[in-house]
């Protein structure tokens, strides 16, 4: 539907930012090392593309991961402001997503 759509399209374009920053900023050691591994990650933003709070809901169970995921998180910020639309509706949007490091690049669903 349309309300659904308005939230499709940031959150589509917060992850594209994010998952551009990671690669740029994928952690050294975890390549070195060849260190792969899955999270997941809650994200709260502001209306302004501030972040509100991020948190590990589920680790990687590699630290180096785990920092880098919440280093990215904070790297990548701020995200662009809510539309009017969401505005109506929200002042915080939660994101939850997993992360997938995995050779050199970092993705999501």
């Amino acid at each position: 539907s349309t309300r659904e759509s308005i939230y499709v399209t940031y959150m589509d374009n917060w992850r594209r930012k994010v998952e551009r920053i990671g690669d740029l900023n994928y952690p050294g050691e975890a390549s070195k090392k060849n260190i792969s591994g899955r999270l997941i990650l809650d994200v709260a933003l502001n209306a302004d593309g501030t972040i509100y709070q991020v948190e590990i809901s589920k680790s990687s169970g590699h630290k180096v991961l785990d920092d880098a995921a919440l280093r990215i998180v904070h790297l990548a910020a701020p995200y662009a402001p809510f539309s009017e639309e969401i505005r109506k509706e929200t002042d915080i949007l939660y994101i939850t997503r997993t992360w997938i490091f995995s050779n050199n690049r970092l993705s999501g669903r």
